[in-house]
């Protein structure tokens, strides 16, 4: 059992992990290239998208992370846990402001502030990404 929960921590990790990555390497930057008023239509309906899989996939790491720490007992799968889980909080508190402000319509995709919330959210994001490649790192090391 404690193989399993280690197995599926490490997968939706490195799911997610990817995802995470993919956005702010390819898909953010290529929507910030064509200007304000496209990156915010781009952004609304990819948010849209990505919400039900990236908090599926934090929940099943972070669940089956704890899962994998109370079977073997080792330090490692806990912090990777953790690492992970923290990713919940940290969107619900730091970022779905950001995102509600994006999706309000009456943002107007000519203004300096749909400019600075796009940044900013992408720089937020960034913060995910480096928890979940953290906490994927981790899980590989609980794995030996």
């Amino acid at each position: 059992m404690k193989a399993a929960f280690e197995f599926l921590a490490l997968c939706s990790c490195g799911l997610f992990a990817g995802a995470a990555l993919y956005v702010n390497l390819v898909e953010h930057p290529a929507r910030m290239s064509c200007g304000i008023a496209v990156a915010l239509a781009e952004f609304r309906p990819s948010y849209k998208r990505a919400t039900i899989m990236q908090a599926s996939l934090a929940a099943i790491s972070f669940v089956s992370g704890i899962a994998a720490w109370l079977a073997r007992g080792g330090l490692i799968s806990l912090v990777g846990a953790l690492l992970i889980g923290v990713v919940i909080p940290f969107t619900l508190i730091f970022i779905l402001p950001t995102n509600r402000s994006l999706l309000d319509s009456a943002l107007s995709p000519d203004s300096d502030s749909a400019s600075q919330l796009l940044r900013r959210w992408g720089r937020l994001h960034a913060v995910r990404t480096v928890l979940s490649l953290s906490a994927f790192a981790l899980f590989l090391l609980a794995l030996k």
